[in-house]
């Protein structure tokens, strides 16, 4: 998976105009961004931003490049809004394009812009007493020199005590903490694997724990299962979900409705957590 998610639209095929001239696609690069008299203000600017448009009441600055392709597109993604255009498509077919698709481009910023607020909601400052999530749960990290290397507790609130001083560096607590999680996620993994493996008639062979950035986890045909140790923040049931998906490669190597079929029958809601695991928001280290 990735850590944000980009959303392509490949619009239509533009008829070829007399209009258009390599002199026109390049004022239209070089065109300011100017702001109309009486418009709301700028609502989504990107930071590369060369042209801008008025879109269902909100003001888009977007990034606009000219290139060798057939179709106006448009894509979404962490900056905000970037058009790309033919060399010879004019400004008024790309601005029509634009209106046309408005309130998808508008919503798609609108969740764009809340997911990385909950990004930035969910940054882990590593000090004595941080809280980061556990499977699903909140877990409190406190700075023990007294304590055995670890130390996990659940009452009254769940900790984790690291042997570490009281004026231990950020890296070195965020070091600490990650090492942790990741043999917690090792055998916690072990488990669901082997959980459910039988179910689904299947044999895996290695597991690999990743840090990758865009996916969540990988299957060879070896049977080598390889999962985003990262997964350990989310509570069981979205684990389970990766879990059997991963493993149900080992029957079938695609996507297809095949595919689907094996993994609803190990995990019947599949999509609505599949959903979740795209939406949550992994806490930012």
């Amino acid at each position: 998976m990735r850590s944000f998610r980009q959303l392509v639209l490949d619009l239509f095929e533009p008829a070829p105009t007399r209009e258009s001239s390599a002199s026109q696609a390049a004022s239209a690069q070089s065109e300011p961004i100017v702001m109309p008299g009486g418009l709301p203000p700028l609502r989504f600017a990107h930071p590369r931003a060369n042209r801008q448009t008025h879109l269902c009441n909100v003001q888009v600055a977007y990034e606009f490049k000219r290139g060798r392709r057939r179709t106006i597109g448009m894509q979404v993604g962490a900056d905000g809004l970037e058009v790309s255009a033919p060399r010879w498509v004019p400004l008024v077919e790309v601005e029509a394009a634009l209106q046309e698709k408005g309130a998808w481009i508008v919503r798609k910023l609108d969740e764009m812009r809340d997911r990385s607020r909950r990004l930035e909601d969910s940054r882990i400052h590593w000090g004595d007493g941080v809280s980061l999530p556990y499977l699903g749960e909140s877990l409190r990290v406190v700075l023990d020199p007294g304590a055995d290397s670890f130390a996990m507790q659940d009452q009254p609130l769940r900790e984790l005590r690291i042997a570490l001083p009281q004026g231990a560096l950020p890296e070195q607590i965020r070091d600490a903490v990650q090492a942790w999680l990741m043999r917690q996620a090792r055998d916690f993994f072990t488990q669901r694997l082997e959980h459910f493996a039988p179910r689904l008639g299947v044999r895996w062979t290695k597991l690999s724990l990743s840090s990758a950035n865009t996916r969540w986890g990988s299957a060879g045909a070896d049977g080598a299962i390889r999962l985003n140790w990262r997964l350990i923040h989310f509570r069981q049931e979205l684990i389970d979900y990766v879990v059997a998906h991963e493993l149900s490669h080992l029957r079938v190597m695609n996507h297809s409705p095949q595919f689907w079929d094996t993994v609803a029958s190990v995990v019947p809601e599949h999509s609505s957590l599949r959903r979740q695991l795209r939406d949550d928001a992994l806490p930012r280290w």
